[in-house]
């Protein structure tokens, strides 16, 4: 059964995490990948979620995936219990995932049940494309990365930060643009898309 908790910003709806989860998170395990941040100027967010999971209980793995050898990074991924992948540019982290193959193991682990934990860019990156971000973020931070397929784990288009600063005018501008073409899932940061199999809700308060 597909378990996938989509946010804007982690730390804004932590709390839902563990009811999601439906047991304990003390001692967990969740690979940590913060890889999207990397051509960003403000990554505060980044630990800000991190801190955010350890409050919970879990035991937090970074992994590298642009400096860790595939071998490593499917071992990471499929032993610990979460899998947690942080905002930034999503054409980066894409570039990224599939230079280092995390992105077939993503997929793969998210097929066999395991809890996949996304905040921001770390939510639209489950699309069929991210094709429908380029206005929120640059596509020419992942020079290497040609196509937009994503992994398309869910049917649906999240559209993170709906509604808050300093993304605003950009996410309306994407839905405008794309509300009447695919599946749009506009979210605020105090807003999380929960996942169960085939059916979706969202927790929170715009």
């Amino acid at each position: 059964m597909k378990k996938l908790f989509l946010s804007s910003s982690f730390v804004d709806v932590a709390e839902f995490l563990e009811p999601f989860v439906g047991k304990k998170l003390k001692h967990k395990t969740i690979t940590f990948i913060p890889i999207a941040s990397v051509p960003e100027e403000y990554k505060g967010y980044v630990d800000d979620d991190k801190k955010a999971l350890e409050k919970l209980g879990l035991i937090v793995q970074d992994l590298d995936i642009a400096n860790t050898s595939q071998e490593k990074v499917k071992e990471t991924i499929e032993k610990n219990d979460f899998i947690y992948v942080s905002g930034g540019n999503t054409f980066y982290l894409l570039q990224e995932l599939i230079k280092s193959g995390a992105d077939k193991v993503i997929t793969s682990e998210i097929e066999n049940g395991k809890v996949y934990v996304g905040a921001s860019a770390g939510s639209v990156i489950l699309s069929k494309s991210i094709t429908y971000v380029e206005e929120m973020d640059d596509k020419t931070k992942a020079e290497n990365l040609k196509d937009y397929n994503a992994l398309n784990s869910i049917d649906f288009y999240p559209l993170p930060h709906y509604t808050n600063e300093p993304f605003k005018a950009a996410a309306d501008s994407v839905f405008k643009a794309y509300d009447s073409k695919i599946k749009l899932v506009p979210i605020s940061n105090t807003e999380v898309i929960l996942v169960e199999d085939n059916k979706m809700s969202i927790a929170g308060k715009r």
